[in-house]
């Protein structure tokens, strides 16, 4: 099914488990404004209290994956306000992190250009797969601005040290390059996007539903934790939860017995 307003189009495809979310502005390189961050923020909340979605994967249609923000929506903006102008940029901040934190696992199938708030988007995923043709730019201090509010994202993505040179030159780089800094973690050419896409599918829904959705927050958390006895007891009391949760049982007696999986077979 799709769906999305038509002013801001942005398609929501299920099939099975797997929820593909398009951006679908090809005309205007599926750019952002304030109609297709709210859309999108909204798609995002609908999926993550669905328990019959168990990935997402977040495309582009046309040439582009997202060539960031709308020119129209910057010139309005650049008349706006300073509290219009916070409120704005508050509105992506909470699309970024519901991408960034949604309990279910995330593809960024990369098909084409991404820019600023594309490449943002990139980084929230949890696998970003690109092909070779894809060019990446955080451009925004050509304009006097800097990508603050993806910035959290970009830098958890890429490392500080990446992120001060390419914040700060606005330099447009490669799919090679993406992937050496770890914004991409595959590049592949353009007829094999889908099958390098489904594998990483296929091996999401092996795995159990749970403890897929949960992965991210566990790297979360140990990446925000000083504490390491803290962190210790945390982990313990994790992995105790995961082995006696009717998943985690199943898993083992699965596993034990030399069979698939119940979440599998389903």
């Amino acid at each position: 099914m799709a769906e999305a307003p038509q002013e801001h189009p942005l398609a929501l495809e299920r099939v099975g488990a797997v929820a593909r979310l398009r951006l679908d502005r090809p005309a205007l390189h599926n750019a952002f404004d304030s109609g297709l961050i709210s859309a999108l923020t909204a798609a995002l909340d609908r999926l993550a209290y669905d328990p019959e979605v168990r990935v997402v994967v977040l495309e582009g249609s046309g040439a582009s994956f997202s060539a960031g923000a709308d020119l129209n929506w910057m010139r309005g903006m650049a008349s706006a306000s300073e509290t219009e102008n916070r409120d704005d940029a508050l509105a992506l901040a909470r699309l970024m992190r519901t991408l960034d934190e949604l309990p279910k696992p995330t593809i960024a199938r990369v098909q084409g250009a991404a820019f600023g708030g594309g490449v943002g988007l990139v980084a929230c995923c949890d696998i970003a797969i690109g092909v070779p043709e894809a060019k990446f730019g955080l451009t925004e201090s050509k304009l006097g601005l800097l990508p603050a509010v993806i910035s959290p994202y970009v830098i958890a993505a890429i490392g500080t040290r990446e992120a001060r040179r390419w914040f700060a030159t606005g330099e447009i780089f490669d799919a090679a390059t993406a992937l050496r800094i770890g914004l991409l973690h595959a590049v592949v050419e353009a007829d094999a996007l889908d099958v390098a896409i489904e594998r990483q599918i296929a091996l999401l829904l092996k795995a159990g539903p749970v403890a897929a959705a949960r992965a991210k927050q566990l790297v979360a958390r140990v990446a925000a934790t000083a504490d390491r006895d803290r962190a210790d007891r945390d982990n313990a009391d994790l992995i105790a939860r995961l082995r006696v949760s009717p998943e985690g049982q199943e898993g083992l007696s699965a596993f034990l017995d030399k069979r698939t999986p119940r979440w599998v077979e389903d």
